[in-house]
């Protein structure tokens, strides 16, 4: 899985290129995140904006980076579809992760600074 990387202000937005975070991507996804808290940011704003299905294993995966960043850190998720959100209430993970319609919507709430 191809995963674009930003930075905006103190958080690193990370972007899942692709359309599935399933059982195939979840390992490789799962691998980068775990690379990224490594590097030293606590601080992830997720962009899951072109992702049009999440199975059980991604989201496995999205909570394994939650457990991976604990408590001093934070995790924000962005831009899910209709789809993708269904799949977080009926799971009830949306009363787990902080999740924003926009990632601008997501970073404003943060209080970053957008440049154009």
């Amino acid at each position: 899985m191809d995963i674009n990387t930003a930075t905006a202000g103190e958080f690193l937005v990370v972007s899942p290129q692709g359309e599935r975070l399933d059982a195939h991507a979840a390992v490789s996804f799962k691998e980068a995140m775990s690379q990224f808290i490594s590097d030293g940011n606590s601080r992830i704003v997720l962009d899951l904006g072109q992702i049009t299905f999440i199975d059980s294993s991604g989201l496995g995966a999205i909570v394994t980076t939650l457990k991976r960043i604990g408590a001093d850190g934070k995790l924000v998720v962005a831009g899910l579809t209709d789809k993708t959100r269904s799949i977080f209430e009926l799971t009830r993970m949306d009363r787990v992760f902080d999740i924003h319609t926009s990632l601008e919507g997501a970073l404003e709430s943060l209080g970053v600074e957008q440049t154009a």
